[in-house]
């Protein structure tokens, strides 16, 4: 069985319905603007040019996951963390992030499977349990999903994870995979849903805006390397955490964007769009994004990177 880019919007809409000119899936967001600096220990993993140590421009998206931009924030939801690196040679590179380690499935298949039995009304009730029977991985990610699904206290104070491997190419040619995380350099602390609700249906925009009136918000980026039999081409799969981490980087969001996504305006985080010293992997869930992207992007407006 394969699944097509346009099922797979279908799908996202079919659970969180249509909402025309929003994406498919992180509908709900805020654009904001920074910089990314490498670590010097970064130079020595991989040749990417924002890899080297020069401040890079950056346009950040900070949403919550799901398909319907009126969500309220305080909803079970995972949230997401995109970054577009503006890099001196005039191309771009993105990394997109999620607070949940693993994905849901090792197959685009199996998760516009799930986003259609989410989607199906009264239905739902037998077509998630049947589908849980046949993919027992879906029924092993509930607990992790349930505990990243809780309200954050800000954006800011969340971890996120890449979910898929790339490969890393240093200086003398040597291939490592590695998968991202951002680390907050505050505290991560979620909220019982009663005071999340309080807070009300906009609370972590708001956060985000009142916070970045005060100071920037910093996030430590690490890569995990993996070793000669991990999962690099499963997102579903989990590495061990005592596999080597290192810190490459460092993203500072200094401010709200407020030039782009106006007037016809996209922005797209494609995590496939990489830069020399730095290659996907063949996870099938990774190389699927893209064209899935494009599906979302045609439907809402004229493509613009």
């Amino acid at each position: 069985m394969t699944v097509s880019p346009a099922e797979a919007v279908d799908a996202a809409n079919a659970a969180f319905g249509r909402h025309p000119g929003s994406r498919a899936l992180h509908a709900k967001g805020l654009l904001c603007r920074g910089t990314f600096t490498a670590t010097p220990e970064a130079a020595a993993l991989t040749t990417a040019s924002h890899m080297q140590g020069d401040p890079v421009p950056v346009t950040f998206r900070l949403s919550n996951g799901g398909g319907n931009p009126g969500a309220p924030d305080f909803a079970p939801d995972l949230r997401g963390l995109a970054a577009k690196l503006y890099l001196a040679d005039g191309s771009r590179t993105d990394l997109v992030l999620v607070n949940l380690a693993q994905f849901a499935s090792s197959t685009p298949e199996v998760f516009v499977a799930l986003m259609q039995a989410q989607g199906a009304g009264a239905a739902a009730a037998v077509k998630l349990p049947l589908l849980m029977a046949r993919n027992p991985s879906l029924l092993r990610a509930l607990p992790r999903a349930a505990w990243a699904m809780r309200p954050p206290t800000s954006y800011a104070a969340v971890r996120y994870y890449s979910q898929h491997a790339f490969r890393w190419i240093d200086p003398t040619g040597t291939v490592r995979h590695v998968r991202y995380r951002a680390v907050p350099s505050v505290d991560e602390a979620a909220l019982s849903p009663l005071a999340a609700r309080r807070r009300g249906r906009d609370y972590l925009q708001d956060e985000l805006r009142e916070r970045l009136s005060r100071e920037p918000v910093r996030f430590s980026l690490e890569v995990q390397i993996a070793t000669p039999g991990d999962p690099v081409n499963d997102a579903s799969a989990a590495w061990p955490e005592q596999r080597q981490r290192v810190v490459v980087g460092r993203f500072e969001i200094d401010g709200l964007e407020l030039e782009r996504e106006t007037g016809g305006d996209v922005v797209i985080f494609d995590p496939t769009r990489v830069t020399p010293g730095i290659e996907c992997s063949d996870d099938p869930v990774l190389l699927f994004r893209s064209p899935a992207y494009r599906e979302s992007v045609a439907r809402r407006a004229p493509e613009t990177r």
